[in-house]
């Protein structure tokens, strides 16, 4: 299996950094090819802007989605979001690598959605969903927070980790990937935030890393993410009155 490891953290010496490692070697030791996308390290610009691309001088602004459609079909996109795709292309799953910062992932991997994602491309009105350009393929985040695990629970006092992580989750399903539940690494503290005492907390550190290093050498047989599909929707994009979820939500 062709692995990706897409790493949104600008520290490589740090606990994603040590998760990447732990990934590396336990997925190269089982057969699989690993590539690491270090996005801090290649410098990719997470902005979407008309700098981007080869602008009609007569264009009097600049509407990014028709820019990445057109850029797409005539192959002009801008070489780092080709080297993306390629990438993307090339892996039969992807690993996202990221700290949970202000309850998102960092800017940097959030504009590498928007530029990379293209419109036309890797998606379009009909392309998305389990329809999507990356349908049979899978996707996984690996997430660190500060806070310990207590605090993200449904009633605790950082909210429900599961409503955090469901826009990327959405987004990488839009494109259609089969979305594996994450693999979330909690009370990294730093900066100063303390909840463990030091060597209870390096010994938790060890104990992540573990079982991290335990779950990789099954995601290819773990069940993705239920997720409804074209064919539970009415004309409209709703819920069809049948299906059996209006009624466990009603």
């Amino acid at each position: 299996m062709n692995i990706l490891i897409v790493l949104a953290h600008p520290e490589r010496d740090s606990f994603n950094g040590a998760l990447v490692d732990v990934a590396m070697a336990r997925l190269q030791e089982a057969g699989h090819a690993v590539e690491l996308d270090d996005l801090y390290r290649d410098n990719f610009d997470p902005v979407e802007r008309a700098s981007n691309y080869p602008m009609d001088s007569a264009a009097d602004h600049f509407s990014p989605l028709a820019v990445q459609r057109e850029n797409y079909k005539q192959g002009s996109l801008p070489a780092d979001v080709q080297r993306e795709i390629a990438r993307l292309e090339w892996a039969d799953l992807v690993i996202f690598q990221f700290p949970l910062w202000w309850h998102a992932q960092p800017a940097i991997l959030k504009g590498w959605f928007d530029r990379v994602l293209v419109y036309g491309g890797l998606y379009s009105g009909s392309m998305r969903y389990d329809r999507g350009y990356f349908r049979g393929k899978r996707a996984i985040c690996s997430v660190t927070t500060g806070s310990p695990e207590q605090a993200f629970m449904p009633f605790g006092r950082a909210g429900n980790m599961v409503e955090w992580l469901w826009p990327m989750h959405s987004s990488l399903y839009y494109v259609g990937y089969e979305v594996l539940a994450p693999q979330v690494h909690y009370g990294v503290q730093g900066g100063g935030i303390q909840y463990q005492e030091e060597a209870a907390f390096r010994a938790r550190l060890v104990s992540m890393e573990e079982a991290w290093a335990s779950r990789l050498a099954g995601l290819a047989q773990e069940s993705p993410i239920p997720f409804s599909t074209w064919d539970d929707w009415d004309e409209n994009g709703v819920l069809k009155h049948s299906h059996p979820l209006r009624w466990r939500l009603s």
